[in-house]
């Protein structure tokens, strides 16, 4: 009886062991297995679009690539139009989840078919901005002179930008040109401010009319010819000119009395509905954040709440145009400014 009983036990034993093996089949301790839960989606790299120049460039990949963003961007270089042009003919299906590009494009693309989410987190501003940018740096425009040359010129040196209209100052001066450079609308904006749009557009040709071979298409022209000793006046990006002065060329600077007028670039992030990079806010936040100091130290001039510069980066007629700039205010102006010197 024992041994029968023993028996059974056995055979009922091996056959739930059997039973318990096939219930898992492949699990080589018999235990249930568990489920392998899914891999979380990487997300996608992070493209920028950006108009800066280098210096601003490099602030801003440094910033990223020092607070966890390494490996995690893509930025890409334009120039301002092409970068808006790229904006006005894609729109949403542009590649670019962060653009960093001139508020008047910014703002123009924004009224026509809003292209850009709202950003959070906003640091505070020293002057009202609307909710989709935010400043990464700010361009002024100065009258430049080369000392040496204006002295050989025996020309006085100019107050204003107006002055630059008189006519001793024709073949000596050096300044953008408003069909190409944006750099030329400050300039415009400035007198245009002081004199009224119609007149302002007459004097802004009549510059241009003195300048003759001198009238450059890029920013940077004019101050390149002062420092040749090509042109003894011209009218540029002030944080430039201090630089130069500061390397001991024989460049200055005047603040016109019309004023400082400035130009502003900032990000924005591209609206792509529920495709919108998740980590685009991330990039934005690290380059106002840890590259904008950088940022400040080339181009001088405060948009942050805070933001200190020295002394000789101070402008003494610091500006803002009275209009919300915009693409078409711009073409406005050019026009105005061409048939003006017909």
């Amino acid at each position: 009886m024992q041994t029968t009983t023993l028996l059974k036990m056995t055979l009922i034993a091996g056959v739930c062991a059997a039973v318990a093996g096939c219930g898992n089949e492949g699990d080589a301790g018999g235990k249930t297995a568990e489920k392998t839960a899914a891999a979380p989606a990487k997300v996608p790299e992070v493209v920028i679009y950006t108009n800066a120049d280098e210096e601003a460039q490099v602030a801003m990949k440094n910033a990223l690539d020092n607070h966890g963003m390494k490996g995690a961007y893509l930025m890409q270089s334009f120039g301002t139009s092409e970068l808006g042009g790229k904006l006005a003919a894609e729109g949403k299906n542009i590649e670019a989840d962060v653009v960093t590009l001139s508020t008047y494009y910014l703002d123009s693309f924004q009224k026509k078919e809003k292209l850009f989410v709202d950003l959070k987190n906003k640091m505070k501003t020293l002057q009202p901005t609307p909710s989709y940018w935010t400043p990464i740096l700010g361009q002024m425009g100065t009258l430049i002179i080369n000392t040496e040359a204006l002295k050989q010129t025996k020309l006085p040196e100019p107050k204003s930008i107006a002055d630059l209209a008189k006519p001793e100052y024709a073949g000596h001066i050096a300044v953008p040109d408003i069909m190409g450079s944006s750099t030329s609308w400050l300039m415009t904006q400035a007198v245009m401010t002081a004199e009224g749009e119609e007149e302002g557009a007459k004097t802004i040709a009549a510059i241009e009319k003195n300048a003759g071979a001198h009238l450059e298409m890029s920013g940077s022209g004019p101050l390149k010819k002062l420092r040749a000793g090509e042109a003894a006046v011209g009218f540029g990006l002030r944080h430039q000119a201090v630089a130069d002065k500061a390397r001991g060329l024989p460049i200055n600077y005047i603040d016109p009395t019309e004023g400082n007028f400035v130009l502003q670039e900032a990000a924005a992030i591209v609206d792509k509905g529920d495709k919108t990079n998740p980590n685009a806010q991330k990039v934005v936040d690290i380059i106002i954040k840890y590259a904008r100091p950088d940022i400040l130290k080339y181009y001088q001039v405060p948009l942050y709440e805070g933001e200190k510069v020295s002394a000789e980066n101070v402008p003494a007629h610091s500006s803002l145009y009275k209009e919300t700039l915009t693409v078409e205010l711009l073409q406005k102006h050019q026009k105005m400014v061409k048939d003006a010197g017909k």
